[in-house]
């Protein structure tokens, strides 16, 4: 079958993809460390594309990094496309290359010293670290980030599952993303738009 391309696709659909495009916050993103379920990742990664997330920090020091190829008919094969992804095996590494683009870091980690999420401020350049099922955020990535927030709880149960952790955080951050007025200008820019309208024509 013939891959689509921006002549070939319909016009409600081209203007479905920019208008998506033209939300996409280059200035938000995740760190994914060490989550090893397949359907958690792929949860996750349908909240970051529901939010406007572009790119995905996968960060595997433990478990070995998902074959994102390989759970493609996973719940994630209608999100994981339309994401960009970098693969870390060296937390520092992957944390100093966050702050030299700029990027504060945020661990949501359960944590008796650590913020409110909604003390957060995610209208600026924020990456958010989400950890494994078990063990939770590393204290590797705790003490190299800028802050750790929680998620407040009223109930008997101390955390939520990972991938439910991570929409919540998302989705705040979109909520005062909205509220700031982050979604009407185009992060991508112009050029940004048109080259990921040409990728995305043919997937």
């Amino acid at each position: 079958m013939p891959r689509h391309t921006i002549d070939t696709i319909t016009d409600r659909r081209r203007q479905r993809l920019e208008d998506v495009l033209r939300k996409r916050q280059t200035d938000l993103t995740i760190v994914i460390e060490n989550v090893w379920d397949p359907h958690n990742v792929s949860a996750i990664l349908r909240s970051a594309d529901a939010v406007g997330v572009q790119k995905v920090h996968l960060l595997y020091t433990i478990e070995k990094a998902p074959n994102l190829k390989r759970h493609g008919k996973q719940s994630s094969a209608s999100a994981k496309k339309w994401l960009d992804f970098e693969v870390h095996d060296n937390t520092e590494q992957c944390f100093s290359l966050l702050h030299e683009e700029g990027f504060r870091i945020f661990a949501s980690h359960l944590s008796r010293d650590g913020r409110s999420l909604h003390e957060i401020d995610f209208t600026g350049k924020i990456a958010v670290v989400l950890g494994n099922e078990s063990r939770g955020v590393s204290d590797e990535a705790c003490a190299l980030a800028d802050g750790i927030y929680t998620i407040p709880m009223m109930g008997m149960v101390e955390s939520l599952n990972v991938s439910v952790a991570a929409a919540v955080s998302l989705y705040e951050a979109q909520r005062q993303r909205s509220e700031a007025g982050l979604y009407d200008t185009p992060q991508l820019g112009e050029n940004g738009v048109r080259e990921k309208l040409i990728t995305w024509a043919s997937l």
